[in-house]
């Protein structure tokens, strides 16, 4: 189902406002609190074919970006209170649930992420190996399963010597990612982009959670 936002366009916004439109500079301004802050915090929407909302959670579509802090609570007031159309000077079409459809992206996006860390050889899974990479290296993220048990989290974060710690995926999902069968409880992304980019995205998906 979708909502569409049938108001009229607003007028055109004061000089200081328009200026927090351009995508340029390290800030955006998120349309419903109206707050500037880093991209990396925040989602980026653009209006695409048939006036659609089109959550753009990799930041490359084309187009004039629409942005909203990474919290639930801001993209329902940008949905209830039609702030896409007043960003986009246009009426648009909204999804109708459209937290539950950036959440779903966004947790795609990280789980590609794993993946494509395992298959460039830049992930391990597993207590053991996870254990020997954190002995030899410092990582770029540990992981550890949302329902997995406790032991062996202490010892590794120890380990990871300050790395970040992503626990938002349960460990069957995990495995399936990793291309291992059964349950994979930890697991640790090599230093790169790569993992920058994962735990920027993972980011964003725990503070829509509300877990961060």
């Amino acid at each position: 189902m979708s909502e569409i936002e049938t108001s009229a366009p607003e007028p055109d916004l004061p000089e200081a406002e328009a200026r927090d439109d351009d995508e340029t500079g390290p800030l955006r301004r998120c349309i419903a609190s109206g707050v500037r802050m880093e991209p990396d915090r925040m989602i980026r929407f653009v209006v695409g074919p048939e006036n659609r909302l089109v959550p753009d959670v990799a930041g490359k579509l084309p187009g004039r970006g629409i942005w909203v802090s990474a919290r639930r609570e801001a993209l329902e007031q940008a949905v209830s209170k039609r702030l896409f159309t007043r960003a986009a000077r246009k009426p648009v079409v909204v999804d109708a649930d459209l937290p539950a459809l950036v959440d779903r992206l966004i947790e795609r996006q990280c789980l590609d992420m794993i993946g494509m860390a395992k298959r460039a050889g830049l992930a391990v899974a597993g207590f053991d190996k996870v254990e020997a990479l954190l002995r030899k290296t410092p990582v770029g993220v540990l992981l550890e399963a949302s329902d997995g048990a406790a032991d062996g989290r202490e010892k590794l974060r120890r380990l990871a010597q300050g790395a970040p710690v992503v626990s938002l995926f349960p460990a069957a999902v995990l495995a399936g990612t990793m291309g291992r069968e059964g349950i994979v409880v930890h697991a640790a992304i090599a230093r790169g982009k790569l993992a920058k980019r994962f735990v920027a995205a993972s980011d964003r998906l725990a503070a829509l959670r509300g877990l961060a």
